[in-house]
């Protein structure tokens, strides 16, 4: 499947595609980065906690942002729906960091590229997402 990549500001275009979380019965919409870089995906509290979660009783652990500041996130099995597909993941959940957060969550390495073969094309501005044979 092919998504567009969004727009945000002026100039700035980035892979942000839809996507449902799903914990037992309860599955919620919600837009993602496709980021390459990011080791594992990373969602934010207030959707954790709208599929039933309580985050802090996930596994905590800490990630580093790019300007060095540590933030703490929980991890919590959920399950991750792309395009019909369903997988099983560990998700990490974090709260917002004085009061404010990414208008979209991630989905990294672990949880969606060992899934997907990913292919971004910056020029036309097209990502496209086929799921790997299993």
């Amino acid at each position: 499947m092919k998504f567009k990549y969004a727009k945000y500001g002026k100039d700035t275009f980035r892979p942000v595609i839809p996507v449902f979380l799903k914990n037992d019965r309860i599955r919620i919409g919600y837009e993602v980065l496709v980021d390459s870089g990011a080791d594992l995906c990373l969602f934010h509290a207030d959707i954790g906690e709208a599929i039933g979660l309580d985050i802090e009783k996930g596994k905590p652990r800490e990630v580093f942002g790019v300007g060095g500041k540590v933030s703490v996130y929980y991890l919590h099995p959920i399950t991750l729906v792309v395009g019909g597909w369903e997988y099983d993941i560990e998700a990490g959940f974090m709260p917002a960091v004085s009061g404010r957060s990414m208008p979209y969550g991630l989905v990294g390495q672990k949880g969606f590229f060992e899934f997907f073969k990913v292919t971004f094309d910056h020029a036309s501005k097209d990502i496209e997402i086929k799921p790997k044979a299993k």
